[in-house]
């Protein structure tokens, strides 16, 4: 028996459990993973509450994100063994755990250069913002980007690895507080969302232009300026909904201001092969070791301690990137 963070109900903290279950051995294709760091993502809130259905079941184990050694290997896995370190950012939960099971083509092997925390904190936060400015909108030299929510995990990583691409970065944030933060992690430019207007900052960034893309993780509550805040042709791309989801989008209203490009984009679609995977992480990674970009951890929590992470993380009162250490 392992300790493990399970609901058996949608709903707010008092929902997560800090139970024992049974863990078993790995089947056809699997591994056994003893979890050593447990990377936290907003996602896990809105899983937790019932807005994104991804659990097969009730109850489960929460968490898509973990670093951890090898305990077992399943029958028919290939360039993975027992001892080895590892780490994943899977769709499938089940992380918030001491130990679990799970498909290995969910895995990669870490390279010597990068720890277990930094692994843990940085797979999800970290591929997402490969795709991002590599595959979904890939930014270049000379561009501005307006990136939501820069003090936050995936935020981090946008602005430190555009800013290595040399795009130039306004970022907004929450309080003033957390300007101070951004600027010193790529943005060029720090907007406190609450008390200036970041579309006015973007036109006056570009002499009225607008910028070139919108990475946008915050949803409802900043639409209409991120879309007013895009030059003629510019790129919103939305991955993420904390203020909640967009309303349906007006492709006349994207045409007259702009002839604008909208996508919602997902990890998942982006990761849609083995090779997609391992590409992502290795990029990450290489990243990582080139310091171009650095993971940080703003806040550590005992995986016990979940429904506090959840509070202080909804309430805003986080920065970077947040783990559980069992």
């Amino acid at each position: 028996m392992v300790n493990a963070v399970r609901i058996h109900e949608f709903g707010d903290i008092d929902v997560l459990k800090w139970e024992d279950i049974e863990v078993g051995d790995p089947g056809p294709g699997e591994l056994r993973l003893r979890h050593t760091v447990i990377g936290f993502n907003f996602l896990d809130i809105a899983v937790r509450k019932g807005i994104y259905p991804v659990l097969p079941e009730l109850p489960s184990v929460l968490g898509t994100e973990a670093a951890g050694l090898v305990e077992a290997v399943g029958e028919g896995v290939n360039g993975i063994k027992e001892g080895d370190r590892v780490a994943y950012a899977s769709t499938f939960p089940g992380a918030y755990a001491e130990a679990r099971l799970i498909d290995a083509s969910q895995v990669v092997v870490l390279p010597g250069a990068i720890s277990d925390e930094i692994a843990a904190a940085s797979m999800l936060k970290g591929m997402t913002a490969e795709y991002l400015i590599h595959r979904c909108y890939p930014a270049k030299a000379g561009e501005t980007a307006l990136v939501h929510a820069a003090a936050g995990g995936v935020g981090i990583f946008l602005s430190q690895w555009l800013a290595a691409k040399g795009v130039n970065v306004i970022g907004t944030v929450g309080s003033d507080a957390k300007k101070e933060m951004i600027l010193a992690n790529g943005a060029a430019q720090a907007v406190n969302y609450k008390t200036e207007n970041f579309q006015e900052v973007a036109r006056a960034v570009t002499d009225g232009a607008g910028v070139d893309v919108v990475y946008d993780s915050v949803g409802k509550d900043h639409y209409e300026r991120s879309i007013d805040s895009l030059r003629p042709r510019g790129y919103m791309v939305n991955f993420g909904n904390s203020s909640g989801p967009l309303p349906p989008i007006d492709s006349v209203e994207l045409n007259v201001k702009g002839s604008l490009f909208f996508t919602k984009a997902s990890m998942r679609f982006y990761q849609l092969s083995r090779a997609e995977l391992e590409a992502s992480a290795a990029t990450l990674f290489d990243a990582i070791a080139a310091g171009d970009v650095k993971t940080v951890i703003g806040q550590r929590y005992k995986l016990e301690d979940v429904a506090m992470a959840h509070t202080d993380v909804a309430e805003g009162r986080t920065t970077g990137s947040t783990v559980f250490t069992i």
